[in-house]
């Protein structure tokens, strides 16, 4: 792509002649004829690193008036943009010749469900024949191959560069999940959205954003017309706000009025659901799932109102869905024991307490709850965790999660706080080392019980002090469950 046709579409003129085959943000990634992003930060500036990424191979830069002055940029042809970040999306877009344009992307945003709402839809897609893509958490999924994930959702250049991969390798629809920060940062501009969908909002990274209603707001963009088709949840406040604010948005709930309504929920002994699926004209469908929990059943009929606004037929979606198991996200580790044992990925206040309420009914004897915080990250959560989780364990074990730079001790001290100012709290128990921990519940455990081992989920590392090391919580649980059971013959 010529540099003075990517500056045109961006209202800008070009300094000089290139030729554009890549964009990167990252300076020591750049490639032979790449786009240098260098943007402005809040430590430093990305034009600071232009001659890394000159010497790599970029051609050009894009930048704003204070990163053109920077000595290194001399004589390199440039794209000067007052909010660079704004148009990089657009800019990527272009250069990889507009991916999503050959692509549906059904996008999924909001506090929790993101992961396992897209998982259903790939399910559904692919029940339904479609050649089936998958950005989030977990990972990506291009037609059935699968490579890790470093975000959520990943910066623009990536995004897009990945788009075009899926559209090259005849991908027909994707699932993504969509956060926050890639909604405030820009990271999906220049995406074009077949659907997209909110599944609810309670409190998280407020470490980034100003408040609830900053975060909201956030969320709030992807229906800002960008899609074709809204699907909003309406059994929180903020998802009722934003239906009655987004014109021709068909409406979820699982206890009230809503076009798609999930009714009759039956949980089995083992955690598996049925349900019925009530679609706008009335028709009932049913519905299994071997994810146990109210709010995964909010998440299939989101699905379902999804994959029916993309052209799938509900009952073929359904199918799909029978089989799905999500990474980290209420998975069951079995070892041959006489109690339940779960990993789940919650780690804010709103998931940790819908996790254990979903378990309860499930559970005869007592909860043992092993959880903690992250560090570097919002912290006013941290106390709020620690009663959600203090009211309704029988047990609760604060530990240690990815501290990251902070003192682990100082954040187990928050969440105890919070555990201990809580009327009816059940035991209380402070182990850093997570592995001992995780020995502890399962040590305690007996016949009945359910231990569960929440925050991680399918991470596979532990920040500490900056250094990140191998840490699995299936695998930890695994073990310490072969141990017990050892112990016992």
């Amino acid at each position: 792509m010529p540099l003075d046709v990517l500056g045109a579409a961006i209202g800008v003129a070009a300094s000089g002649p290139a030729t554009v085959t890549g964009v990167t943000l990252r300076a020591s990634d750049a490639r032979h004829g790449d786009l240098f992003a260098a943007l402005p930060g809040t430590r430093a500036h990305g034009a600071d690193y232009a001659a890394v990424a000159v010497a790599g191979g970029a051609v050009a830069v894009l930048t704003d008036p204070a990163g053109a002055r920077r000595p290194a940029l001399a004589g390199v042809p440039l794209l000067v943009h007052p909010h660079p970040r704004e148009v990089l999306g657009a800019l990527a877009a272009l250069v990889h010749g507009d991916p999503t344009a050959h692509l549906r992307v059904l996008g999924v945003t909001g506090t929790s469900g993101k992961t396992t709402t897209a998982h259903l839809l790939e399910a559904g897609l692919a029940a339904a024949g479609r050649a089936t893509g998958l950005l989030g958490t977990v990972g990506t999924h291009i037609r059935g191959s699968r490579l890790p994930a470093a975000l959520t959702t990943p910066e623009a250049p990536d995004l897009q560069a990945l788009f075009a991969v899926m559209a090259e390798d005849g991908v027909t629809d994707v699932a993504m999940e969509v956060s926050s920060h890639a909604l405030a940062m820009g990271r999906v501009a220049g995406t074009r959205f077949a659907v997209a969908a909110f599944t609810n909002l309670s409190q998280d990274h407020l470490d980034f954003h100003r408040d609830m209603e900053d975060y909201f707001e956030a969320k709030a963009a992807l229906f800002d017309g960008r899609a074709e088709h809204a699907v909003v949840c309406v059994d929180d406040e903020w998802g009722r706000r934003l239906a009655a604010r987004t014109p021709g948005a068909v409406t979820v709930s699982t206890g009230g009025p809503a076009a798609w309504r999930g009714v009759d929920v039956h949980t089995g002994p083992d955690g598996t659901q049925s349900f019925t699926a009530v679609a706008p004209d009335g028709a009932q469908l049913p519905v299994r799932l071997q994810l146990p929990g109210a709010f995964n059943v909010a998440n299939a009929v989101v699905a379902l109102a999804c994959l029916d606004a993309a052209g799938v037929p509900a009952a073929v979606a359904a199918e799909g869905f029978a089989g799905v198991a999500v990474p980290g996200r209420m998975q069951r580790i079995e070892q041959g024991q006489p109690f339940l044992a779960i990993v789940d990925y919650a780690h804010k206040p709103g998931a940790v307490a819908a996790l254990l309420d979903a378990l309860r009914p499930q559970v005869p004897g007592r909860l043992i709850v092993v959880l903690g915080c992250g560090g570097d990250r919002d912290r006013g959560k941290r106390p709020v965790m620690g009663a959600a989780a203090a009211a309704r364990a029988e047990l609760l074990i604060v530990t240690d999660d990815n501290p990251r730079t902070e003192d682990p001790a100082g954040i187990r001290a928050e969440m105890l706080a919070g555990a201990r100012a809580e009327p009816g709290a059940g035991d209380l128990m402070e182990i850093g080392d997570r592995r001992a921990a995780i020995a502890a519940a399962v040590a305690s455990a007996k016949p009945g019980d359910a231990v569960v081992v929440a925050g991680k989920g399918h991470e596979t590392g532990q920040e500490v002090a900056g250094v990140k090391h191998p840490f699995d919580d299936a695998a930890e649980v695994a073990a310490a469950l072969g141990a017990a059971l050892q112990g016992t013959r």
